[in-house]
């Protein structure tokens, strides 16, 4: 149908395309303007999307996440199928958290809003974002099965004709730690989609559009010929891959296999560890999203994210594997190893594209959640404020080809540092460092992003807990192609006493928690690093003159680290 348009037409199409995206962003800037948790406002956990009314997604916003994203444009189909479009009205609004048809664990509301023009509906419009708490023990790996995880909302109406149900915004407010910032996240997710929906109607009045159906068309078969283009440059069979992570109650080995085919690619990860007993399994769409933003990265990035370019990338995984784990597991924690995958597709793509494929980074966000209150922690907590924060960190990055690793920076998720200032200001908390962590990039031609080390304490010196959802503990970032692997991560308490990478534990009243996180994978011999950018990153305190000397084989009395 494409070739049969004219060079006019499709250059309308392309505007209105553009448009399209244009007002997912506006939809996601909405979230992110109006939510209340930090999560949101601040690190950008969120997804925003378009979908026709078959439930494909037309576009996203470059806002968010892609475990969001990829995993949100597989739920609104579960969506549709509790409530087809012909039953749904002006004004509808509907709303899930079930982690096996949303996007992976509780603290992920997704709500999903139909959009009318001239009393037809002609698309959805979803998005997703972390709330602060959902109840249970709290955010955390701790649990044994999804009932002990928190409040569980089914796909149902949130609002019906306008009219929002108070009752359910009731019931979910009684069971949670922070029911203010809860429930203006929930009316947040509301407005985004509303605003979308206008400015969809917007823009269809403008461009004389009936419905979305043969910009839709022309939009998926577009990007998933885009994708099988880039797909078929690549020489066609199948490589495999295995990755040990830390795991919790013992490691974890993930194994994934890629295979080309001129009708696109499938990773399969057959052969991957079976659930854990804890809150670090992963459902299915979770996994499906990670592992085909991994192709993502280094295939067909220039296409647009949509139902056409994500249905060239096909993932599986056995079920009972901690992969595609079975309701009822816990999966809280889910991010945990649902975020590795990239580095395992990658490490497939490497034996196929050598030159393009960035070393195994942290990966998985170090985001602690800090909790204080009576019963939360061992000892008295006396009379200080009860609370509970989750805060975004991340360690380094693989380094990349032709460049070094980020440092501190989250991928795959994208999401952003929380700053210290605004944890302190909702918390009674006092962070007292928070800093490079030299020599934990991995070295090589190009160095692995550095990690950070935090140090935390309570402002009252009362005892307070951290649930620790932290990978990379034992298990370090490998580097590539003849790069180091980058330094695991360490927690201690100030005190001395070692922590464990996963689990509820107590910091002592008077004590503090450093947490020092992993850095990333090295790129190619360390040999053949650049002499100024090592200086540079000796200057910088990346780089100790104790590695540089023993690793890069550098020599202090002929090094210049350049004027920038």
């Amino acid at each position: 149908m494409t070739a049969n348009r004219s060079a006019l037409d499709q250059i309308h199409m392309q505007i209105q395309w553009n448009r399209l995206l244009s007002v997912v962003e506006e939809q996601a800037q909405t979230l992110v303007r109006t939510a209340f948790s930090t999560s949101a406002r601040e690190a950008g956990d969120i997804s925003a999307g378009v979908f026709d009314v078959q439930g494909r997604m037309l576009a996203q916003a470059v806002t968010g996440t892609p475990g969001h994203v990829n995993a949100m444009a597989a739920s609104v189909g579960f969506f549709l199928e509790t409530y087809p479009i012909d039953t749904m009205a002006e004004g509808d609004v509907f709303i899930t958290n079930d982690p096996w048809k949303g996007t992976g664990h509780l603290n992920d509301f997704t709500v999903v809003t139909p959009t009318f023009l001239d009393g037809r509906p002609v698309g959805l419009f979803a998005c997703t974002t972390h709330v602060v708490d959902v109840g249970g023990r709290g955010f955390g790996p701790d649990g044994r099965q999804v009932y002990e995880e928190g409040i569980n909302v089914p796909i149902m109406r949130l609002a019906t004709a306008g009219e929002v149900d108070r009752g359910l915004l009731h019931l979910i407010g009684v069971n949670v730690r922070n029911p203010v910032e809860v429930e203006g996240d929930i009316y947040s997710l509301m407005a985004c989609n509303e605003v979308g929906g206008r400015r969809l109607v917007d823009m269809m009045r403008e461009f004389g559009l009936a419905d979305l159906d043969e910009l839709g068309r022309h939009i998926i078969d577009s990007s998933r010929a885009g994708m099988l283009e880039e797909i078929r440059k690549l020489p066609k069979g199948t490589w495999s891959n295995s990755m040990r992570v830390d795991g919790f109650e013992s490691p974890i080995d993930l194994v994934g296999t890629l295979t080309v085919t001129d009708d696109g690619i499938e990773v399969d990860f057959a052969g991957t560890s079976g659930t854990s007993t804890y809150g670090i399994n992963v459902p299915l769409t979770y996994t499906q999203a990670y592992a085909s933003f991994g192709v993502r990265c280094v295939i067909g990035g220039a296409v647009p994210n949509n139902a056409g370019s994500l249905g060239a990338v096909r993932v599986t995984a056995p079920e009972g594997t901690i992969l595609n784990a079975p309701h009822p597991s816990a999966v809280a924690a889910r991010h945990v190893t649902g975020q590795m995958l990239p580095d395992v597709v990658l490490g497939c793509l490497n034996q196929i594209i050598p030159g393009r494929v960035p070393a195994e980074g942290t990966s998985c966000l170090w985001n602690p959640v800090l909790l204080g209150g009576h019963g939360v922690a061992d000892g008295d907590y006396g009379k200080s404020r009860p609370f509970a924060m989750n805060t975004f960190h991340a360690g380094g990055t693989g380094a990349r080809p032709g460049k070094d690793g980020l440092n501190a920076t989250a991928f795959p998720s994208g999401v952003r540092n929380t700053p210290v200032e605004v944890n302190e200001t909702i918390a009674p908390l006092i962070f007292w460092r928070k800093e490079y962590r030299t020599d934990s990039g991995g070295p090589g031609t190009h160095r692995g992003g550095v990690g950070q080390i935090m140090e935390i304490a309570h402002a009252d010196g009362a005892p307070f807990a951290m649930n620790c959802m932290f990978d990379r503990v034992i298990h370090a970032p490998r580097g590539r192609n003849g790069g180091h692997d980058g330094t695991a991560g360490k927690l201690t308490l100030a005190s001395g006493p070692s922590f464990r990478g996963k689990g509820r534990q107590t910091i002592p009243a008077g004590d503090s928690i450093v947490i020092e996180m992993p850095g990333g994978g090295g790129l190619g011999d360390p040999a053949g690093r650049d002499r100024a950018q090592l200086a540079i990153d000796v200057r910088d305190g990346f780089v100790s003159v104790e590695q540089a000397k023993a690793v890069y084989g550098w020599d202090a009395a002929t090094a210049t680290a350049g004027d920038d």
